[in-house]
This record gives structure tokens, sequence and C-alpha cells, in this order.
């Protein structure tokens, strides 16, 4: 069993973040820190708070690491991209040389930065990158009015 001591300022400092502190998740650290500092035994403060033991124990350990100031930092696991590291120069080609569709600009990419990846994948970086895939129409042809006569007189006439 992990032995804390608790400074006053600590525990006025863990009441007023386990309600006020904008992330909830920090709010849950203040709430068990709180009645840690109560002398609750780790399995009524894991029940109480809804965290695992071991969970319990991480959030003590950070507090003896760093205090209060370590238990307001969230981190959460955001994987990159290999594909960010060479962002401003696709970013660059794609402007100046825009592909027809994702085949084409996943062959570009793997044919510049040596990086192969489907082309669910481009299309995912390439809307990131806030470039838009450009849907083409067709053009329609010039209005010529004598043209458009003379096919009104031939096909509905009712001769």
């Amino acid at each position: 069993m992990l032995r804390i001591t608790f400074s006053e300022q600590d525990i006025i400092d863990l009441r007023y973040e386990r309600y006020h502190h904008p992330h909830p998740r920090v709010q849950m650290k203040m709430e068990a820190l709180l009645l840690k500092s109560r002398g609750l035994p780790h399995h009524e403060i894991a029940a109480c708070v809804g965290v695992s033991g071991p969970t319990l124990r991480t959030y003590f350990r950070t507090y003896l690491a760093g205090g209060i100031a370590a238990l307001r930092e969230v981190h959460f696991y955001q994987p990159t991209s290999e594909l960010e590291s060479h962002r401003t120069t696709l970013e660059a080609h794609f402007t100046a040389n825009p592909p027809a569709n994702a085949t084409q600009a996943a062959a570009m990419i793997e044919e510049l930065t040596g990086i192969k990846r489907s082309p669910t994948q481009i299309r995912i970086f390439m809307k990131k990158l806030g470039l838009k895939r450009l849907k083409t129409y067709a053009i329609p042809a010039k209005y010529n009015q004598e043209q458009q006569e003379t096919f009104k007189k031939k096909t509905l006439s009712h001769d």
C-alpha cells in the first residue's frame, strides 16, 4: 500500500479540481487522490471512482512523481502517418500537378517518397491536406439559334 502524505494546500487544490477542471479524466484522478487523503482503502477508492487497481496506483505514482500538476496532464495516443513528414512537398506537388484519382495520387506519392499506401489511405491524407476531388461534367455545346430553329421545323412539324 502506498503511503502518501498530503499538505493542506494539496487537499484544497484537489477539492477544487475534482469539479472545476475541464477534463473529466482529470476530475476522476483528483477524486481518487482526495479519497486517498481521507484514508480509504484502495479497493474502495477504485470502486467509487470506477477504475481498476493498477490504474489507481498509476494515479498515486503520478502524484508522488510530479504532484497535482502532473495529474492535470492528459496524454492520449495519437498515431501520425509517415506521410506527415512529407506533407509540404506533397502538398506543393499536388497543387502544381493535381492527380486524376486516388490511384494516380498513390503512384505519385510512392514515386516521390517511397511510401506505398492504399487509395483509401491516400484519399484520407489528401482530405487532410485540404485537397478536394473535383467532379467533371459534360460541357454543353454552344447554342446556335439557326440550327435550333431548323431542327424544330423539321422534327416537330405535323406533316
